[in-house]
């Protein structure tokens, strides 16, 4: 266990924050922190993706260290200080589980999720989108709509339908001839995609980062042979370039 408490970072940052405290860290704002929040929320995921608890343990420090430093640049401006920070989060978390903290029987997750609307409206959130920031990656935005319009009804009634939007929306870029039109309908071929996704239970977001990697993995296969040949890229035919993109496919299947 580790000898420091929370209190002691808070401690920390107030000093750094304070009098005779770090220059850059006494200059910085809410809006100039926002990219390192973002940073520091990827790298734990990708801490979690790479399976490794070390790493994991220290990126969720560092996203910690973010909510404290926004916390204390809110106290000194008088709007709330990290403990109304956990108190409005502990009082969310609570509301929203009467069926543990309260009478409400609620058993499986499936039915959870049908009162969770619910629970947030209790809160304030008037419309079913509500909550959803527009920040998000788009894939991950465009997922947790479909999810949202679902819970109230919003659906195809099996995949089929879903399936069946994708190849409409395909169809419809087809015959698209206006730079603008073009982008209108990839979008909406994207976002119909994602509900595909959504029936299969894949995440989307995680899924495209998967082939991203995978096509960054096969594309340094060829790059490396390319340089082993003493050759250039612009020496070799788009046939050679395949037939070692399959080689790396291969090799994948082999390992």
């Amino acid at each position: 266990m580790s000898k420091y408490a929370l209190d002691k970072l808070v401690e920390v940052m107030n000093t750094l924050l304070g009098p005779g405290g770090c220059p850059w860290d006494r200059e910085q704002t809410h809006a100039s922190l926002a990219r390192y929040l973002i940073e520091e929320c990827y790298e734990v995921v990708e801490a979690i993706y790479e399976n490794n608890m070390d790493k994991l343990k220290e990126e969720l420090g560092d996203l910690l260290l973010q909510v404290v430093f926004h916390a204390a640049l809110a106290e000194r401006e008088g709007a709330f200080d990290l403990n109304g920070v956990v108190g409005v989060v502990t009082e969310k978390m609570i509301n929203r589980h009467p069926h543990v903290f309260g009478n409400m029987k609620l058993t499986t997750s499936g039915e959870v999720l049908d009162k969770w609307e619910g629970f947030k409206q209790k809160e304030g959130k008037l419309h079913v989108l509500d909550g959803i920031p527009q920040s998000l990656p788009a894939l991950m935005r465009a997922e947790k709509m479909q999810a949202k319009a679902a819970r109230v009804g919003f659906d195809w009634p099996s995949i089929d339908g879903a399936l069946d939007k994708v190849a409409e929306e395909i169809r419809e870029l087809a015959r698209a001839d206006q730079p603008e039109r073009r982008a209108a309908e990839m979008g909406d071929i994207l976002f119909a995609v994602v509900n595909v996704a959504r029936f299969l239970g894949v995440d989307p977001e995680e899924a495209l980062q998967k082939t991203n990697n995978k096509f960054a993995r096969r594309f340094s296969y060829i790059e490396e042979s390319v340089k082993a040949t003493g050759r250039t890229w612009h020496e070799l035919t788009l046939e050679e370039m395949d037939a070692l993109w399959d080689r790396a496919k291969s090799l994948e299947k082999e390992e």
